[in-house]
């Protein structure tokens, strides 16, 4: 049984299997929930030295989804994420410290709108396993609260009753299945070992910013 003191290496994650989702209070009263559909990121964990693991997380900020259309393109234009701007996401993890058997915090730099805070976020480990192509697979689960006036979105009109129409609190949540790179992979999992195999690769879990000593893998971009 692999445990999180056992990972060691590059881990990309697999946007097919994961989520990157926020919740904020609207009206002081009711919480909106939403996602980013489109993210990438690798962490190179290592185990020895788990404090000098690395992490890289880009997430397209005009893929922000809350279900309204209107309230999504508000979402996307100057008052909020001026996407046009700032068309990226970031979270730089630059120090991993593990908790107990199954918990690791990893604090580092997020950056919304070109502004940079250092965040802890903390993720629990769900686990390790190998799927059917022989893909060594692990699982986390974390969230974090931040301010969104640290990051200079400061729209919103106040209530009668005190508050902002759109709180300034913004929980981050963050569903992680990320596969082990040893080999290239297709968009399935499955192995790419011969040359047979050139033409799937157009068709993969790819990544935005290369990992320290980054394995060969598939690529969108190839």
């Amino acid at each position: 049984m692999i445990g999180i003191r056992d990972l060691q290496g590059t881990y990309h994650l697999d946007p097919a299997h994961c989520s990157v989702g926020w919740v904020a209070r609207h009206a002081g009263i009711a919480k909106v929930r939403g996602t980013f559909q489109e993210f990438h990121g690798w962490a190179n964990i290592n185990r020895d030295e788990p404090a000098k693991s690395e992490m890289l997380v880009t997430i397209a900020a005009n893929s922000i989804y809350s279900r309204d259309n209107n309230r999504d393109q508000h979402l996307m234009a100057e008052d909020f994420l001026d996407v046009e701007r700032f068309p990226n996401i970031t979270f730089v993890g630059r120090d991993f410290t593990i908790q107990g058997d199954d918990r690791v915090d990893v604090t580092g730099d997020l950056t919304i709108r070109d502004v940079t805070r250092s965040i802890t976020i903390p993720f629990e480990f769900d686990g390790a396993s190998l799927d059917p192509f022989g893909n060594e697979r692990v699982g986390f689960t974390g969230a974090v609260p931040v301010q969104r006036s640290d990051f200079g979105l400061t729209w919103g009109p106040t209530l009668e009753t005190g508050g902002l129409l759109v709180g300034d609190k913004v929980q981050l949540e963050f569903e992680v299945s990320a596969v082990k790179a040893a080999m290239d992979i297709d968009a399935e999992g499955k192995p790419l070992n011969s040359e047979q195999d050139q033409p799937k690769r157009n068709a993969h879990i790819s990544v935005f910013g290369e990992p320290p000593a980054a394995p060969r893998r598939a690529s969108m971009d190839s």
